[in-house]
């Protein structure tokens, strides 16, 4: 090969390299964000309470309200691991006729076949919420698509579940960058704009407790997130989905929600 050749070879390399597309979530910001709100109070609807990153949820199609102009409702579950309430959760949601969806981890499938099964079968969604619940925005593009796609695998080989659209990311934890993997990867990132402290196992503080906390922050378009491992939670349910119908409120499924607001 000639001197001229070759230098005309590696410009051309050089060129396509140059014009070739970034590998996905390459271009994006790594600055981490912990989801917070501001939450609602008599019924005004609930808003980002955090600088920097609410122009970020909306550019990556993000979920953090429903439609605000209508009185619908999103009940939402994380579940990492089983802590003996799911079932009721279930029979209540049965019993009430209202939708969830539930987002599991690795532990929770490999843990809880039976439970995964019933929830697809009793019309509610599985949602990812990864295989080993990392802080998200620490690992590689590489290494989040093996976390998602191995929930994602484990729940079609488990329950059935043919699709999986929806991610929670555990704690709450993301950048741009990984609501941008995520996104490629076909997932809406579902935050939320109703909580409360209900992880603590050791904080046991009876129905009414938890009732109060749901309750005092209904708004239209609520995600609400609830942790199925809180017997607060699991004892208070019927009650809160009643309390929001005599208010006038309707529960929805995630797949019903098209309208985003922010």
């Amino acid at each position: 090969m000639s001197r001229h050749l070759f230098r005309a070879s590696m410009l051309a390399i050089l060129c396509l390299l140059v014009l070739q597309p970034l590998a996905f979530g390459s271009a994006y910001s790594d600055k981490p964000f912990h989801f917070g709100f501001k939450k609602s109070k008599n019924g005004e609807v609930a808003s980002i309470d955090q600088e920097g990153f609410k122009e970020i949820l909306e550019k990556h199609e993000a979920i953090f309200l429903g439609d605000t102009s209508k009185k619908e409702l999103y009940l939402t579950f994380d579940n990492g691991y089983e802590n003996g309430f799911t079932p009721q959760i279930l029979d209540t949601l049965k019993e009430k006729k209202a939708p969830a969806t539930f987002f599991v981890t690795g532990h929770y499938i490999k843990q809880e076949p039976e439970l995964l099964q019933r929830m697809v079968k009793e019309g509610h969604i599985i949602g990812n919420h990864s295989w080993n619940h990392p802080d998200i925005t620490t690992v590689s593009n590489e290494k989040m698509e093996n976390e998602l796609n191995s929930v994602r695998d484990a729940v079609l080989e488990s329950a059935g579940q043919k699709e999986m659209k929806f991610l929670r990311t555990p704690r709450g934890i993301f950048n741009e960058r990984t609501l941008a993997v995520s996104k490629e990867l076909g997932y809406t990132n579902v935050f939320w704009s109703i909580a409360y402290m209900d992880w603590d196992v050791k904080s046991i503080k009876g129905w009414q407790h938890a009732f109060d906390k749901v309750t005092s922050q209904l708004h239209p378009g609520a995600v609400i997130l609830l942790h199925s491992i809180s017997k607060d939670n699991a004892d208070a349910l019927g009650k809160i989905i009643d309390e929001a119908r005599k208010q006038g409120y309707e529960f929805k499924s995630l797949d019903e929600l098209t309208t985003k607001h922010y």
